[in-house]
């Protein structure tokens, strides 16, 4: 027992059974066959394998070596008990003998199969190599190594590790948004010996060296300047069992965490805070969406991203559960809602918002626009409806909160015809609404209306209208005959008329040309025995069932000028933004076109071409393609007399003040008739349509209310100008003057007319004597304003005397004077006009004393004026004409001498960070930078407005300014052909602007822009894209379903899926005024 024992001791030996000897054996000679080195290292591990098993099994066994062994009485004992091995695992070596089974069946499931649909890769059998030999080699001479070696493993396991972040990674932003460390020079230690001072300056000292470790000398690091790594690494050797930790590891989920408990506690504290409450979803979503922002965008969708709008949900929930009655966060709440539940659930959801709060304005207003845009359950009928149940629900409707109409809806959607009733029902129900109703409800108002609208008496804007308070007077006394009108007869053109071209192009000519003619609704001609049975086209006919449920009391006369205004911009027409309900942005919702301001000023016209007006929204008729042929204004033979016919009935039963408003417009639009001819350069038409403008605008003069009004004599006197006639528009001048008085500078008027009579004499001027500056005393423009400041009516310029240098200081000390006492008096009395006292002194000083003296001016009248325009809208439209007025004279002085364009550049960006939805301001901008080969100030500026504006105006002038970029840099590259480039090509345009694309249709009013969408389309196309352009339509259709000009778009880009959308606006109940199936009619003729 003893010797046993001892033989254990010396051996070192654990002897479990035969079959571990004989392993043990085997084991041995394979040992004699491997490398000392792989030896020892195989001997080590069997050694721990041993001595664990030993601390497991409990018991000591040894052995001489030979083949007997010892077994005790106790170990049979066990080994008997252990015999049935089938119902858990054991080791190979424990098994007695070979024949036994070395199968075991596992009756614990495991739910990781069924899980992930594959075994366990534990489970999996892995070979290793044994041995370094390899067939077709010379074992004396050739090797083969297998294995990597140990610092290889490390190296690659740690370059894993180390890969460089991408600039878009969740690290890299971090960093980007962590404050950046402040920079110092390392201090040189003080030493008194010159000669033992260091003649360098150290990289780092002591105290920089991670872990307070000291860098020795070597002779690899004589001046001791590397790290403790670098050593090493020049060394040979590495760093071993030292992992450096990443300090931007939960950076964010700190500070996600720490943004969140300050919110709660603020929020315990002020749970009726709402503003707090928006912004806690806000920054929560902010900084939530980090993790978000580094998945893939085809991935935006999944958990990550869903946990965070769950989450966001979850504080709108509270939100609105603290807050019941505000609107805002319900609003939010369901925003949220719209990327998370189902379009069904999400739809009664509105439902029952606009139950409980029929009143709330902004509400209804969020309602209809998710109607319009709910594609799944789309159509015109139900969104119409709609708006009739908001329109007779609401009650805000009578002090004007609530300004929608589906009128621009039923435009874009093709329904022209819907639209113009229902302008005529409302003006009919407003203007013309007899006395003995006026006291009744709405709904027996509308009542009452019915039958004149059902009898074929003629409306509004038709020939021969009378109105319902005239009508229903005459049915008292028995009523009147209709007296039989003759109508000219329009001949039949044929509409196919080359049968040649493609079947898309025909069906968009012809489905053009239709809603350009018969835009206007459809009734039957008793006078020729016609029925409603006659039309060809019953879409054209309107019922009252059409109409009826949006009719809707304004008592306002303002809200009557609005309507009548909107009416009128709705034809095509200019109107005052300033009296005008809609702000002048939110136009582009509506509008299918770009406008003027996007293409760019006159040349000829450099100082006035800002002072014309632009169109109102795309006019009727007008809905064409976005690169289809259309005219600027004016519309068909039919359209102007039917415009025609609306002025003259309505003004009579407007006040003179409103009629002053509507006579304007109206001279403007004959203005902008007359610049759309020369434009088009056709003189025949310019001809023409010059005759037909000034007898317009003569016979407006001609009213008594309208000899004194020198706005209309200005305009008179432009359209005069415009068409050649200079010395016939300065008798007008000269005569609006005199009319004017001596009221002088006290007059905003009259200091109108004299500004615009001396930019237009400035304009002249550089054009016939080629950009030289005429003396100031022999300027017409010095002239005009010397006697506008005097008091005096002006003469004609070509006629009057030079203006003597004595009355020049008389002026500038006037208008000093006039200046100074208008700003003081802004205080008392804001609403007076100061723009065009402003603009003319600083003309003055431009033409007298230089450009700097009128920067001067406008300075210092914008500062006075900027101080109280937050509590003045009115003095708020003024800064921002003068500060147009402003850029375009210091453009101007640029283009003709030498000018540092550091100041006119320093006051386009000041001036767009304040209005930065003023077209005007942003076209100048855009012309200045795109001067330049380097775009890297605008576009900096451009991302600078668009991260924190709403507005799509930036954003589209953004794309503009880019697309205008990438076709100078084409056109230079197709110009050199071979030829070596005098600089290098800009690349990435193409992509930049898709990213400008997309992240202005990502904002809220963005997406919701029909413009936006259909330039995106054109564009990707222009790329050679055309599978990405299909995909921005389906994705449009998902947010502006009703725009029937996305469509037309659609058809001319992808001509080979006509069929399908075609089908896709029936089914929409879109307007189709040519079914395919008439179209192969017309063809087939």
């Amino acid at each position: 027992m003893c010797s046993v024992c001892v033989l254990n001791v010396e051996y070192n030996l654990i002897i479990l059974s035969v079959g571990r000897e004989v392993s043990s054996d085997e084991e041995k000679e394979e040992e004699d066959n491997v490398p000392p080195k792989k030896k020892k290292k195989k001997s080590e591990k069997k050694r721990k394998k041993k001595k664990k098993h030993k601390k497991k099994s409990g018991r000591y066994s040894g052995s001489s070596g030979s083949d007997s062994e010892t077994i005790y009485p106790s170990d049979l004992q066990r080994e008997h008990e252990a015999a049935p091995l089938a119902s858990h695992f054991s080791w190979l070596d424990d098994l007695q003998s070979a024949t036994e089974q070395p199968f075991c069946v596992d009756c614990k499931p495991d739910p990781s199969n069924w899980t992930y649909k594959s075994l366990y890769r534990g489970d999996v059998t892995r070979y290793k190599r044994k041995g370094s030999s390899s067939l077709g080699l010379d074992p004396r001479r050739q090797e083969v190594s297998w294995e990597e070696s140990e610092s290889s493993k490390k190296q690659k396991g740690v370059d894993k590790k180390k890969t460089a972040d991408r600039y878009f990674s969740t690290v890299s932003r971090q960093l980007l948004k962590a404050e950046p460390p402040v920079l110092t020079l390392p201090t040189i230690p003080e030493c008194s010996d010159v000669i033992k001072s260091t003649p360098f300056l150290p990289l780092g000292d002591d105290k920089e060296t991670k872990g307070g470790e000291t860098v020795q000398t070597s002779s690899l690091n004589p001046l001791g300047v590397y790290d403790s790594s670098t050593a090493l690494w020049l060394q040979g050797k590495g760093q071993q069992g030292q992992q450096k930790q990443d300090p931007e590891t939960g950076q964010s989920a700190v500070l996600l965490a720490g943004k969140t408990e300050d919110f709660n506690r603020r929020l315990r504290e002020q749970p009726a805070d709402t503003q707090l409450w928006m912004k806690f979803i806000h920054t929560c979503f902010s900084l939530g969406s980090s993790s978000y922002l580094s998945i893939n965008s085809a991935e935006r969708h999944k958990s990550s991203y869903r946990a965070v709008l769950e989450k966001k949900l979850s504080i709108a929930e509270r939100a609105v559960a603290t807050n019941p009655g505000c609107i805002a966060l319900q609003l939010e709440r369901l925003r949220i809602c719209q990327e998370l539940w189902e379009p069904s659930v999400l739809a009664k959801e509105w439902k029952k918002m606009v139950f409980l709060h029929p009143n709330s304005a902004p509400l209804w207003l969020e309602y209809l626009l998710f109607t319009q845009t709910y594609f799944s359950n789309f159509t015109v009928s139900k969104v119409n409806s709609a708006y009739g149940k908001c329109l007779s629900t609401l009650s805000a409707v009578r002090d004007g909160s609530m300004v929608s109409h589906p009128c621009h809806f039923l435009r874009q959607s093709g329904h022209s015809e819907k639209a113009i009733s229902l302008f005529q029902a409302m003006i009919d129900f407003t203007f013309y609404k007899p006395d003995n109703v006026r006291e009744l409800s709405t709904k027996q108002q509308v009542e009452f209306f019915e039958p004149f609208w059902d009898s074929g008496e003629a409306r509004v804007g038709e020939l021969g209208a009378r109105g319902w308070k005239a009508w229903m007077l005459q049915q008292e006394r028995g009523g009147w005959l209709q007296p039989s009108e003759e109508e000219e007869e329009e001949e039949d053109e044929e509409e196919v008329k080359d049968r040649s071209q493609p079947r898309w192009t025909v069906w968009l000519d012809v489905e053009s040309s239709r809603e350009a003619a018969d835009w206007l609704p459809w009734r039957p001609d008793k006078a020729k025995g016609q029925s409603e049975e006659d039309c060809e086209d019953p879409d054209r006919q309107v019922l009252f069932d059409d109409i009826g449920p949006s009719l809707i009391c304004l008592s306002s006369p303002e809200l009557q000028l609005h309507l009548l205004l909107h009416f009128l911009s709705f034809l095509g027409l200019p109107v005052n933004s300033v009296l005008s309900a809609a702000p002048c942005h939110s136009g582009l919702l509506d509008n299918d076109r770009l406008p003027s301001h996007f293409l760019g000023t006159d040349i000829l016209r450099p100082l006035t071409s800002y002072d014309l007006p632009d169109l109102g929204v795309n006019a009727v008729g007008h809905m064409t393609t976005l690169q289809g042929t259309r005219k600027w204004a004016g519309l068909v033979k039919q359209g102007e007399k039917f415009v025609t016919n609306v002025f003259n009935m309505v003004q009579a039963v407007l006040p003179a003040h409103h009629r002053a408003v509507l006579s304007l417009s109206w001279m403007q639009y004959e203005k902008l008739k007359v610049l759309c001819c020369l434009r088009c350069g056709n003189k025949k038409r310019l001809r023409f349509q010059g005759k037909s403008s000034k007898r317009v605008a003569k016979r407006l003069l001609k009213e008594p209310e309208n000899r004194s009004s020198l706005v209309l004599w200005r305009e008179y006197a432009h359209l005069e100008w415009m068409l050649g006639n200079i010395d016939e528009a300065r008798k007008v001048f000269s005569t609006a003057t005199a009319i004017g008085g001596t009221k002088a500078l006290s007059s905003p008027s009259l200091c109108e007319l004299c500004l615009l009579w001396a930019h237009l004499e400035i304009e002249n001027e550089a054009g016939v004597r080629g950009r030289v500056p005429p003396d100031v005393t022999s300027s017409p423009a010095v002239s005009v304003l010397t006697r506008l400041a005097e008091g005096t009516s002006a003469l004609c310029p070509s006629s009057s005397q030079p203006v003597s240098p004595v009355s020049i200081l008389k002026a500038r000390r006037s208008y000093e004077q006039a200046l100074t006492a208008s700003l003081s008096a802004l205080n008392e009395d804001p609403n007076s006009p100061q723009t065009s006292l402003v603009s003319c002194y600083a003309l003055f000083q431009y033409l007298t004393v230089g450009i700097q003296a009128a920067n001067t001016v406008y300075s210092q009248a914008r500062e006075r004026m900027e101080e109280l325009r937050h509590y003045i809208n009115r003095l708020a439209c003024e800064c921002e004409v003068v500060a147009v007025q402003q850029a375009a004279l210091l453009r101007y002085h640029s283009s003709i001498s030498v000018f540092p364009l550091a100041t006119l550049r320093n006051t386009l960006c000041s001036a767009l960070s304040t209005w930065p939805t003023s077209t005007p301001l942003w076209s100048i901008y855009v012309q200045v930078e795109n001067r330049y080969h380097s775009a890297g100030r605008a576009r900096r500026f451009f991302y600078s407005i668009t991260r924190n504006n709403s507005s799509v105006v930036p954003h589209l002038f953004a794309i503009v300014a880019e697309q205008q970029r990438k076709q100078l840099v084409d056109a230079a590259q197709r110009s050199c052909h071979d030829a070596a480039l005098p600089i290098l090509p800009e690349c990435g345009l193409g992509n930049r602007i898709r990213g400008l694309f997309e992240s202005a249709i990502a904002t809220e009013m963005g997406a919701h822009c029909p413009l936006l969408w259909r330039m995106y389309m054109h564009f990707l196309v222009s790329e050679g894209k055309v599978d990405k352009a299909t995909g921005i339509f389906y994705r449009a259709l998902q947010n502006i379903p009703w725009t029937k000009s996305l469509y037309m778009d659609a058809v001319q880009l992808f001509p080979d899926r006509l069929q399908e959308f075609v089908d896709l606006m029936t089914e929409k109940e879109l307007r189709l005024r040519l079914p395919l199936e008439e179209l192969d009619i017309l063809l087939e003729d």
